[in-house]
C-alpha cells in the first residue's frame, strides 16, 4: 500500500474551498494593497477587459497555490516512502485531522493557525523580491500572470496553515488539489480587490454562513481523527474509502 499514491483525503479539498471562500477578510488584510495596487496603472479599456486584466494575476496566484501544494505534497509523500511505514501514515493522517480542527478554529476567531513553514517561507519571499521587481509594472499578461505565480508565495497565516493541510497529505496530487482549492474559493473576495479595490466579499464573510463553513471544516477534522473508530462500522466502510479518510 506504501508504495502506491496516497487515496485524496477529499474533506479537506472542501475544507481547504471552504477557507478559502469564508477566510476573505483575513486575504484582503494581507493581499489588499497587492491586489489594488494591480488595477492601478492600467490603460482604460471594456469591463470586460478589465475582468479580464484581473483575473490574470488571480489566475497566477491560484497556480502559484498549486505549484506550492505539489511541492510540499510530494514532500510529504518523500517522508512516507524513506521511513516506509504504516504507522507513520496513519500518524500524518491524525495530524491533519489536527491541522483541519486549527484552521477551523482559525475561521472561527478562535485561534492563530498553524504556521509551521512561516520562517522557511518568509526567508523564500525575500528571495524572490529581485524578480518580482522585474515584472512591474505589470502593464502585459504575461507580466500580470507571472506577478500573481509569485503573489502566491506571500506568507500568510492561512495559506501557510492550508499548505500544512497539503503536506500531510503526504501526495503531490492531493496537495496540489488542496491549495488550488484554496485558491479558488479566495477568488470570490480577491477578484473584485484586483478589478476596483473595492472589498465586495466583506458581507459574505460577516455573514453566518462563514461560522457554518468553519463548523463544516470543524466537522471534517473530527471526521478524520475519528475515522480508525469509525472504521469499525461497516456501514460505513464505503463512505470513508470514498473520502478518502478510511485508515491505511
Amino acid at each position: 500500500m506504501l508504495g502506491a499514491d496516497l487515496p485524496i483525503h477529499w474533506p479537506a479539498i472542501g475544507a481547504a474551498l471552504l477557507a478559502g471562500l469564508f477566510g476573505g477578510v483575513h486575504c484582503a488584510a494581507m493581499c489588499g494593497g497587492i491586489a489594488a495596487s494591480l488595477s492601478l496603472g492600467q490603460r482604460p479599456a471594456s469591463p470586460l477587459a478589465q475582468w479580464w486584466q484581473a483575473l490574470q494575476p488571480n489566475l497566477g496566484r491560484i497556480l502559484g497555490y498549486g505549484l506550492a501544494g505539489a511541492l510540499i505534497g510530494g514532500v510529504g509523500r518523500g517522508l512516507v516512502e524513506l521511513i516506509h511505514s504504516a504507522g507513520l501514515v496513519t500518524l500524518l493522517r491524525s495530524a491533519l485531522g489536527l491541522v483541519l480542527i486549527l484552521v477551523a478554529l482559525r475561521m472561527l476567531g478562535r485561534a492563530r493557525g498553524f504556521d509551521l513553514f512561516a520562517g522557511p517561507a518568509q526567508r523564500l519571499w525575500q528571495a524572490l523580491r529581485p524578480l518580482q521587481r522585474r515584472l512591474l509594472p505589470a502593464d502585459t499578461a504575461y507580466k500580470r500572470i507571472g506577478i500573481g505565480l509569485l503573489w502566491g508565495w506571500l506568507p500568510c497565516g492561512l495559506s501557510l496553515s492550508l499548505l500544512a493541510v497539503a503536506w500531510l497529505q503526504a501526495s503531490a496530487v492531493a496537495g496540489a488539489l488542496t491549495m488550488l482549492a484554496f485558491g479558488l474559493g479566495t477568488l470570490v473576495t480577491m477578484l473584485p480587490l484586483t478589478w476596483t479595490g473595492a472589498r465586495l466579499g466583506q458581507r459574505l464573510q460577516r455573514s453566518r454562513a462563514r461560522t457554518l463553513a468553519g463548523v463544516l471544516v470543524l466537522s471534517a477534522g473530527l471526521l478524520t481523527l475519528a475515522a480508525p473508530w469509525l472504521m469499525q462500522v461497516p456501514a460505513l466502510h464505503g463512505l470513508l474509502k470514498a473520502l478518502g479518510c478510511a485508515p491505511l
